[in-house]
């Protein structure tokens, strides 16, 4: 019950503009994934005048096949924290690069099922709402290999890179920011 009447204070306190959001933030960039709290009085909030160019290294499988994976859920949830404050970064300024056990949650629902055992991949509409909101998902064109999985089976808006080790290396070299999971 206290989480409850907190939630609903914390609710009423943004809609009224005395909470933590500064007034006109944007509330959820991934509405359905990454949610947020508002917490009252936290400091270091993002900053306008930056260039927000992350990286993420998706590497961690899901508990079980059926979860969505907690790593690329947390993609989400920096976009929505960056939202909260009106920040918006530039198509293609996120990238998340999947490799290692995270491998499958990339391939469509056919393949999932396959590697997984699992009858539908529950990343597909996260990845779809991350590439809408202008983050490139890739993955590893190494792990595909080492996890057996047919580049064809790649659902439509991911892209294959030639390694997670290169495009890491690449991507920080040009100033990406490496947040791994």
């Amino acid at each position: 019950m206290r989480f409850r009447t907190f939630a609903v204070a914390g609710l009423i306190a943004m809609a009224s503009g005395t909470g933590a959001m500064p007034a006109g933030a944007k509330q959820s960039v991934i509405s359905d994934f990454g949610a947020i709290t508002s917490v009252e009085g936290a400091g270091e909030r993002p900053d306008r005048s930056l260039r927000y160019r992350v990286l993420f290294s998706v590497t961690k499988a899901a508990a079980t096949p059926d979860k969505i994976n907690p790593s690329l859920e947390k993609v989400a949830r920096f976009l929505n924290l960056l939202g909260a404050d009106g920040v918006r970064p530039a198509p293609g300024d996120v990238v998340v690069i999947v490799h290692g056990p995270a491998t499958p949650i990339v391939v469509d629902d056919a393949a999932y099922a396959k590697t997984t055992g699992n009858s539908m991949n529950p990343n597909l509409a996260l990845i779809g709402a991350l590439t809408r909101a202008g983050v490139s998902v890739r993955v590893c064109s190494q792990a595909l290999v080492g996890n057996k999985i047919a580049p064809a089976t790649v659902d439509k808006v991911v892209h294959v890179d030639v390694s997670a080790l290169t495009t890491m290396a690449s991507l920080q070299l040009r100033g990406w920011a490496l947040i791994p999971d």
